[in-house]
């Protein structure tokens, strides 16, 4: 019970930067980037779970912008797709697939999930008092 409730202030945490990142970015984000945002930020923050610290940043990067891209893809068939509700439409950018991912914006993942990793790791440390982190660059 105390995993959960920690995943969930975790998956609080990740959809509130998420829109806020959106809204500073694009100016304007929707309700459903909250729930996208909170799976991406807990997934990304599962790879120091899974993996040690010894894994170097880049590497831990790297899978975090796989699992967002991934994440973005599934949310984007689901919420674009199949319900209509056309919250983003990557079709006009190089290397799309269905206008719900693109090469450009996985990069663009690959770099925000090093900041998610060290938020994640840094308020586990804190609020929940986990191991301090330290990175391999």
């Amino acid at each position: 019970m105390k995993n959960i409730g920690k995943l969930f202030i975790l998956f609080v945490t990740g959809g509130a930067g998420y829109c806020l990142v959106e809204l500073l970015f694009r100016h304007y984000t929707h309700m459903t980037m909250f729930a996208v945002g909170g799976v991406c930020f807990v997934l990304v923050g599962l790879i120091n779970e899974l993996f040690s610290f010894d894994m170097p940043m880049r590497w831990q990067m790297l899978i975090g912008g796989i699992i967002i891209t991934a994440v973005e893809f599934i949310s984007g068939c689901i919420i674009n797709l199949w319900l209509g509700l056309n919250v983003w439409d990557y079709s006009d950018l190089p290397f799309n697939l269905l206008g719900q991912i693109c090469l450009p914006f996985t990069f663009a993942w690959i770099m925000l999930s090093g900041a998610a990793i060290v938020l994640d790791d840094y308020l586990r440390y804190l609020w929940f008092n986990e191991e301090k982190p330290h990175y391999k660059l």
